[in-house]
């Protein structure tokens, strides 16, 4: 899969475990506090695990207020991330000095629908991965136009490519967390990756949202293994899997069987690199022991499946759906961030549940009696619906019981299994 490409430190991480049938896992983590940020990373570093780090940005530096990221740090008040920008180069060199080297790489996580400056101070600290993308990082954050996070990204992306051996992964597998059906999420995640192609970036990840059915992510994991060699053939490419991110068992036994449930997907599918949750994640903010409890876990639940695989099924039609997506936006013009914004204009793209202005809100999905994600309603997407028996429009009541669909079934799996009590006293790391 790897083409000959200059790999830079993250990139080659994750090559190199790849060789070796290792699983890379890591976590969401930022911290302002630049002690605390540092004990982090060194403490993913050091797990039992082959894991690389996380540099999770805070909300000032997100839409661009490093004034105010600035101000925060001058007074002591705590943020909920590292703000690159505010800390500077110098600082963040620093911080990662010793760590990234051995096969340990960092990563920064912002969530920015114009992240030009948060790119320019991670290259300028001597950082070379990063992640979002023109839409994944535009309609569920922000407000901005998606013209308009197309222009900056586009830019962003050239600054980054600019440099030798950098990576870009696309979030568009992650959109809003969860209730979007696979293929969309597939096709979202593929499109990114051509759009960061053609603006020059040679090293790229694609990602996957666990969502509600084993046997439809391992279909949607697979399908968007197919379409990425179809698309990025001549790059570095690679999957990335998240663990699910709607709402998380409360449990610890529940969240650690979704955890692995996790695991064991990226194993079966022969998934490079995942990002893990942690079982606190229903109750408070995790520390970095329970992150470093997350790696761990999903390592072994892993390993237990190593040498193993999926085969692709056609069941959920996830490949064909998603094809037919990437397709029809790849034919409206040339240039791929102009497709994306055209293709939203008229609804051929369009998130279910997604209030952005740009987006056409014609798309419903629904949780069918297997547990799998199903389109209720598809507007003008070139994909048929197969909407919920007996029900013309979907309730609010409907929605309420999908958003809590998985988090009721591990625990009540974990519950029936152990005789475990939920809630914050489950909470024994």
């Amino acid at each position: 899969m790897t083409a000959v490409v200059p790999l830079g430190s993250f990139a080659s991480a994750v090559a190199a475990a790849g060789r070796a049938g290792e699983l890379v896992v890591q976590p969401r983590m930022g911290f302002a506090d630049l002690p605390r940020m540092r004990d982090g990373l060194h403490a993913v570093k050091q797990a039992r695990a082959r894991s690389v780090g996380t540099l999770t940005i805070d909300s000032y530096t997100r839409v661009g207020d490093n004034e105010s990221a600035r101000l925060a740090l001058a007074e002591g008040t705590d943020l909920n991330g590292y703000p690159i920008v505010a800390h500077g180069a110098d600082t963040t060199r620093d911080l990662v000095s010793g760590l990234v080297k051995d096969g340990f790489a960092v990563q920064v996580r912002h969530g920015s629908a114009n992240p030009l400056g948060i790119i320019r101070a991670l290259l300028d600290a001597g950082l070379d991965a990063t992640e979002g993308g023109p839409v994944s990082y535009c309609l569920p954050y922000s407000r901005t136009p998606i013209r308009e996070s197309v222009d900056a990204w586009a830019r962003s992306c050239e600054l980054l490519a600019s440099r030798p051996g950098t990576h870009l992964e696309s979030f568009g597998g992650c959109m809003l967390g969860q209730l979007c059906p696979p293929s969309l999420l597939v096709a979202l995640s593929v499109l990114e990756g051509i759009f960061f192609r053609q603006h020059g970036l040679r090293s790229v990840s694609l990602s996957y949202a666990q969502q509600t059915h084993h046997d439809q992510d391992v279909e949607a994991l697979l399908a968007l293994r197919t379409l990425a060699g179809e698309h990025l053939a001549g790059l570095d490419w690679h999957v990335v899997l998240y663990t699910y991110m709607g709402v998380f068992p409360r449990t610890t036994g529940g969240a650690l069987r979704l955890l692995r449930d996790s695991a064991r997907l990226a194993a079966l599918t022969g998934t490079e690199r995942m990002i893990v949750k942690t079982p606190a994640e229903a109750h408070r903010i995790p520390t970095i022991q329970d992150n470093i409890h997350a790696l761990e876990e999903a390592t072994l639940a892993a390993a237990a499946h190593r040498g193993r695989s999926a085969v692709a099924g056609e069941e959920y039609g996830v490949l064909a759906e998603a094809r037919a997506l990437v397709e029809a936006v790849l034919e409206i013009h040339s240039d791929t961030g102009r497709a994306l914004t055209e293709a939203f204009r008229r609804g051929i793209l369009d998130v279910p549940y997604c209030l952005h202005a740009d987006n056409a809100q014609r798309s419903r999905s629904y949780i069918d009696a297997r547990g799998s994600l199903q389109w209720h309603a598809t507007g003008a997407m070139p994909i048929r619906a197969s909407p919920a028996p007996g029900r013309d429009r979907l309730r609010a009541d409907d929605l309420l019981g999908m958003l809590s669909h998985t988090q009721e079934a591990f625990d009540r799996a974990a519950l029936t299994e152990n005789g475990e009590h939920g809630g914050s006293a489950a909470l024994s790391m």
